[in-house]
C-alpha cells in the first residue's frame, strides 16, 4: 500500500541590499543545506505554515509575497510536495533556531544555489534568480509574456492564499501520469 503523500511549505526569503541575500538552513542531522521549508501540520493552510516553517528555521520575522511555485519529488517511498512563496525579513531581533536547523546563512542566489544539497531545490532557485528574484520591491518576470499587467507583489494576508495551492491532489496525479511508465 503506497504511502500518502507529504505536503510541505517553505519561503524564498530575500534580504535586499546592493547584493540582494538568500537564506539557506542548514540541517542538523546529515548537515546540508536546504531551503527553509517544513510539513504542515494538520489542518494548517499552506501560506500559514510556510510563515511559521521560516520563522522557526531562520529566526527571522518575514513578510510574505506572491507564490512562487511547487516543487515535488521522492522521498522515503511518497512523494513531498513543497510550496513556495516570496518573503523578506522584517527588522526584528531574530529568534531562536529551531532544534532541527544547525544554522542559517545568508548568500547572494548564485552562492546559495551552488551551495544548496538538493538538485530540485537548486534548479527551482535558479530558475527563480533569473526571473527578478532578487528585486523585492517588483513582481518575479513571467516565464513566458504576459497575458495581463503584472500584479504589485505586497503581503499576502493567511485568508487570501491561493486555493490552487491548497490542492495538491491534482498536481501529484499530473507528476503520477508524467512519471509513469
Amino acid at each position: 500500500m503506497a504511502r500518502r503523500h507529504i505536503v510541505a511549505a517553505g519561503g524564498i526569503v530575500v534580504r535586499p541590499g546592493a547584493t540582494p541575500l538568500v537564506a539557506v538552513v542548514q540541517r542538523r542531522k546529515d548537515r546540508v543545506w536546504v531551503l527553509p521549508k517544513g510539513k504542515l501540520d494538520a489542518g494548517e493552510a499552506p501560506i500559514d505554515g510556510a510563515r511559521r516553517e521560516v520563522i522557526e528555521e531562520t529566526g527571522h520575522e518575514v513578510a510574505v509575497h506572491e507564490f512562487l511555485g511547487v516543487i515535488s519529488y521522492p522521498n522515503r517511498g511518497t512523494v513531498k510536495v513543497a510550496q513556495f512563496w516570496r518573503m523578506v525579513p522584517l527588522d526584528a531581533p531574530p529568534r531562536p533556531l529551531m532544534r532541527d536547523v544547525r544554522a542559517v546563512d545568508w548568500l547572494p542566489i548564485e552562492a546559495a544555489v551552488a551551495v544548496l544539497a538538493l538538485p530540485w531545490e537548486q534548479a527551482f532557485l535558479d530558475g527563480l534568480a533569473g526571473r527578478g528574484l532578487a528585486d523585492a520591491a517588483t513582481p518575479l518576470a513571467p516565464a513566458d509574456p504576459p497575458v495581463a499587467a503584472p500584479v504589485t507583489p505586497r503581503p499576502i494576508e493567511a485568508a487570501a492564499a491561493i486555493p490552487l495551492a491548497r490542492d495538491t491532489g491534482l498536481l501529484l496525479r499530473l507528476w503520477r501520469g508524467l512519471t509513469s511508465p
